[in-house]
C-alpha cells in the first residue's frame, strides 16, 4: 500500500533523520553484511510469551522475532499508518471486495514453522479465531479490535478469507498489529489455548535458544526464513536491564547496541556527547498519550465543573516546550494521534477546554468554576504509577500546573502491579495518570479508549451519547464522515465532560550504536521488531569497540 499522507510522525523522522548523529559510510550504509549479533536492552519483564493476551514492550521486544504475521507495517515505511506489506500472504495486501465487506488473502507455500511444520490457511484462521472469537475463558487482549469481523474462513490450504459486517477503516490496521503472533493449528489443538504463554512455535526470522529470567533471551538464525535473503544477523540476544541508567551505561560502554523503546532527551545528549559520531539518533512521535483519568464516582470528581478546570489549568504548549528538555513526551493534541487526518487542526483543538491560547483566562475560568462548585480550596491526590518517563516527570508538573488556580495536589506513587491493581480492581483512587499506548497508528481503534465502559477506561462513567457516536463511527466507511464524528465524540470527552483529559503525547528518542544498521524508527514501540531488516557494519563495530 501506498502511504497516503505525511504525518507529523514522518516529519517528525525525516528532522530526526536529519539530526542523524552517525558517521559517513555511504558505502557500507547501502549493503547488508551478514553474520554478528544484534545486543539490545530491555527494561521490563516478559509477563508471558503470548502476544495475544499481553501488550508490553517486554514481551514483544524479546519475542517478536520468533514469530510472523500475517501482514505487517512496511519495514522500510514504518512511520506510515496505511504502509503495510505482507509478511505470510503473497503479492501485495488484497484490496476490499463485496463492497468493502471481504478480504480474501493467499498465503505463501513456503513458510515453516521452526519445528518443521508446514504454515497454511488454516494456521491463520486458527490463530484469528483466537484473538476475534475465543473460547470461553480464554482471554484476547484485542479481540475488540476485530468486532466487525463475522467469519473467517480458510476454503482450502492457502487462502483465508475475512468476511466483515460492514466496510471499516480499521480492518487492516488491527490484521497488521505486531501482537497477532501466528500459531500452528496443530499447536492450539493438542496443548489448548495458553500453551503459547510459556512455549514458542513461532515462523519468525530468529529461533528461540534460552529464557533466563532477569537476564536475557537469546535466539539464533532461522535458516529456512521465508523471506529469502533474511536475516542479516547470526542471532540475538534480549538483554533484561530494568534501570535505565544500567541500559544507558551499557550502550556508552558497548556492552549492548540498542534499546527500542526510548531514552529521555538528557540520555541522548549525555550519549552523543561521549560517543560523537559512535551513536546515531532516529525520533519520532509516538502513539502514546499521557492521560488524566478523574474517578467519577468518587467526590469532588463526580463534578463536571472540577474534572474541567483542572484540565483548563494546565499550559499545554508552555509544558510542551518546558517538558520536552527533560521527558519523553512533546505533542500537543486531542485524542487522535497527532498529524492525521482524522486528528484536530491546531484551530479545532483551541476550541476545547485547556487548549485555548490564553493561558491566564483559562486558568480565570478554572476558578471561576472551582468557586461555583464550592471548591475554591481543593486539594486532591494524584494516584501515579512508579516509573519516572513520563510518569512520574509529567505528574510532579501536573502538581504544579494546578498549584496555579489554587488547587492542592500530592502524588500517590505506586509500582507497577498495585498501580493497575488500583485503577482496575479496587477503584480506590479520586484521579489518576494513565496512558494510551497503541501499535499502528489506527485513530478508531485506537479512540476507544476513552469509551465508557472499555476495558482499558477507568474513569467509572456512562454516556449514551458516545457510545451513539463510537457505533455510527465503526460502521462509516468515509473518512470526511469519520471525522466529524470523531470531533463531536473528541469536544464531548474533552470538553463537555471532561471524562477524562490529555496532558502531552509522547516523543520518541532513539539513540543507538552508529554500526546498527537497517532499523527504522516507527511511531510506536511496538512496531518493527522482527529484526530481519538489521545488521551490523562490523567494519565500524570494530573501530568502535575494538576487537
Amino acid at each position: 500500500m501506498k502511504m497516503l499522507w505525511r504525518s507529523a510522525a514522518t516529519t517528525a523522522l525525516a528532522l530526526g533523520v536529519a539530526a542523524i548523529f552517525g558517521p559517513a559510510s555511504p558505502a557500507t550504509a547501502e549493503t547488508p553484511q551478514y553474520g554478528d549479533e544484534l545486543r539490545l536492552v530491555v527494561g521490563s519483564k516478559i509477563p508471558s510469551y503470548d502476544a495475544h493476551i499481553e501488550s508490553t514492550f517486554g514481551m514483544i521486544h524479546p519475542i517478536r522475532p520468533f514469530y510472523s504475521l500475517l501482514i505487517r507495517v512496511n519495514p522500510d515505511n514504518p512511520s506510515s499508518p496505511t504502509d503495510f506489506v505482507c509478511d505470510v500472504c503473497e503479492g501485495d495486501v488484497p484490496k476490499a471486495t463485496d463492497g468493502g465487506t471481504k478480504y480474501t488473502f493467499k498465503i505463501r507455500k513456503d513458510v515453516k514453522f521452526h519445528d518443521g511444520t508446514p504454515l497454511t490457511a488454516h494456521d491463520v484462521k486458527a490463530t484469528f479465531d483466537k484473538i476475534a472469537f475465543p473460547p470461553e475463558g480464554i482471554a484476547s487482549n484485542r479481540q475488540a479490535y476485530f468486532k466487525t469481523v463475522e467469519s473467517i474462513s480458510a476454503p482450502d490450504d492457502y487462502t483465508v478469507v475475512f468476511k466483515l459486517k460492514n466496510p471499516s477503516g480499521t480492518f487492516l490496521p488491527s490484521v497488521a498489529m505486531p501482537y497477532n503472533f501466528l500459531y500452528a493449528k496443530k499447536d492450539l489443538d493438542a496443548h489448548g489455548y495458553t500453551w503459547h504463554q510459556k512455549n514458542i512455535n513461532g515462523s519468525g526470522a530468529f529461533r528461540f535458544v534460552e529464557h533466563v529470567p532477569g537476564s536475557h533471551v537469546k535466539g539464533v538464525k532461522n535458516e529456512n526464513y521465508h523471506h529469502k535473503g533474511m536475516p542479516y544477523l547470526d542471532g540475538f540476544t534480549a538483554i533484561s536491564a530494568p534501570k535505565m541508567s544500567v541500559r544507558l551505561q551499557a550502550i556508552r560502554g558497548g556492552q549492548a547496541d540498542i534499546e527500542f523503546r526510548g531514552f529521555p532527551p538528557k540520555a541522548r545528549d549525555d550519549l552523543v556527547k561521549a560517543l560523537g559520531d559512535a551513536i546515531t539518533v532516529q525520533e519520532s512521535d509516538w502513539n502514546c498519550v499521557l492521560i488524566v483519568t478523574p474517578n467519577h464516582k468518587v467526590k469532588p470528581m463526580d463534578d463536571v465543573r472540577v474534572r474541567k478546570a483542572l484540565s483548563l489549568a494546565i499550559d499545554r504548549e508552555g509544558g510542551s516546550k518546558y517538558l520536552s528538555r527533560i521527558a519523553i513526551v512533546k505533542t500537543v493534541g486531542g485524542v487522535v494521534f497527532p498529524g492525521h487526518p482524522l486528528a484536530a487542526t491546531e484551530a479545532e483543538l483551541s476550541q476545547l477546554a485547556g487548549y485555548g491560547k490564553d493561558v491566564e483566562a483559562n486558568r480565570a475560568e478554572a476558578k471561576r468554576l472551582l468557586k461555583e462548585a464550592g471548591h475554591e480550596n481543593l486539594k486532591i491526590t494524584l494516584h501515579n504509577r512508579g516509573v519516572d518517563q513520563p510518569y512520574k516527570v509529567v505528574g510532579t508538573w501536573l502538581i504544579d500546573q494546578w498549584k496555579k488556580i489554587g488547587v492542592q495536589a500530592d502524588q500517590w506513587v505506586q509500582p507497577t502491579t498495585p498501580f493497575y491493581a488500583t485503577l482496575r480492581k479496587q477503584k480506590d483512587f479520586t484521579i489518576s495518570l494513565d496512558f494510551n499506548c497503541q501499535s499502528i497508528v489506527n485513530p478508531i481503534a485506537d479512540i476507544s479508549k476513552f469509551l465508557p465502559g472499555a476495558g482499558n477506561n477507568y474513569a467509572e462513567f456512562q454516556d449514551e451519547q458516545l457510545l451513539k457516536w463510537y457505533d455510527e463511527l465503526l460502521a462509516e466507511g468515509d473518512e470526511a464522515k469519520q471525522r466529524a464524528i470523531i470531533r463531536k465524540y473528541e469536544k464531548r470527552v474533552l470538553d463537555e465532560l471532561a471524562s477524562q483529559f490529555i496532558t502531552l503525547w509522547w516523543y520518541k528518542i532513539n539513540p543507538h550504536r552508529s554500526y546498527v544498521k537497517g532499523w527504522k524508527i516507527a511511531p510506536s514501540h511496538y512496531l518493527n521488531q522482527a529484526l530481519d531488516n538489521i545488521w551490523i557494519d562490523q567494519a565500524e563495530k570494530k573501530r568502535q569497540l575494538g576487537g
